[in-house]
């Protein structure tokens, strides 16, 4: 992609957590499938879901209805297990990105080692990539993760903004900066590389501009916070609201730049 700058930026939608609020009752209510319909009525430029080894949200029944009722691209993030090697090759989404995953963990905790990982990965990424999925991997603001995931053949990072988020919301100024900057730099890195650059995790109203700014990042992927907010406004004001915020941060930046 050139021109960065001046490209609309990409809004990923992760639905994992209507199917959390599903499946603390049992039943069928709230669908993530028609929230994913919703997302995309507002402004979704696709779906991002989480199919996790316990399953505690989204369930193999869930990837297979987006596979085929959505018409957005679908985003399936998954440990790298044979398990779910064999899903996302059966289901075919058009990307799946890899990230770590520990049993214990409410979220996913940090970024991919995939320097530390790289043989394992490897596999994993010819598969996946070997059958048309656009693979990404979800790592820190590091060189040597960008480094590893060229080597590996990763289409795609994604770039954890979990720390800075936290400071933000902290309100160490500081250190929200230096972090920023740590993911500016790390961003600009890998789409010398020849990567393309997405973001995410921990997103808000308020820090979203930050890293909407940046030139290299073509796509945001926002979830939990989307359907937190969607409880007080509806799920179609909250994305709609997200939208706007990061087309309005895009185009500050192309005026500035």
């Amino acid at each position: 992609m050139s021109g960065f700058g001046l490209g609309q930026l990409r809004l990923g939608v992760n639905i994992d957590h209507v199917a959390t609020i599903r499946n603390a009752r049992g039943g069928r209510h709230p669908d993530p499938v028609r929230a994913a319909h919703i997302a995309v009525e507002a402004g979704a430029d696709g779906i991002t879901a989480h199919l996790r080894e316990d399953r505690r949200h989204i369930t193999d029944e869930d990837i297979a209805r987006l596979s085929v009722e959505i018409d957005r691209p679908l985003n399936l993030e998954m440990a790298a297990t044979d398990e779910m090697l064999e899903i996302a090759l059966r289901h075919k989404p058009h990307a799946a990105c890899i990230v770590p995953e520990k049993r214990e963990e409410r979220t996913t905790e940090g970024g991919l080692d995939a320097a530390g990982g790289h043989n394992h990965l490897q596999r994993f990424v010819s598969e996946l990539s070997g059958i048309g999925i656009r693979v990404s991997l979800f790592i820190e603001a590091e060189e040597r993760q960008m480094d590893a995931a060229a080597s590996l053949g990763a289409q795609v990072v994604e770039i954890h903004t979990g720390r800075f988020c936290d400071l933000a919301l902290a309100g160490d100024g500081p250190g929200r900066e230096r972090e920023l900057d740590r993911i500016r730099n790390a961003a600009a890195y890998a789409a010398s590389l020849g990567l393309e650059v997405h973001a995410g995790h921990g997103l808000t109203y308020e820090t979203v501009g930050g890293v909407a700014v940046i030139p290299e990042v073509v796509e945001l992927n926002i979830g939990h916070f989307l359907i937190g907010e969607a409880i007080f406004s509806g799920l179609d004001s909250a994305v709609r609201r997200m939208r706007s915020l990061m087309d309005a941060s895009r185009v500050r930046q192309a005026s500035q730049g």
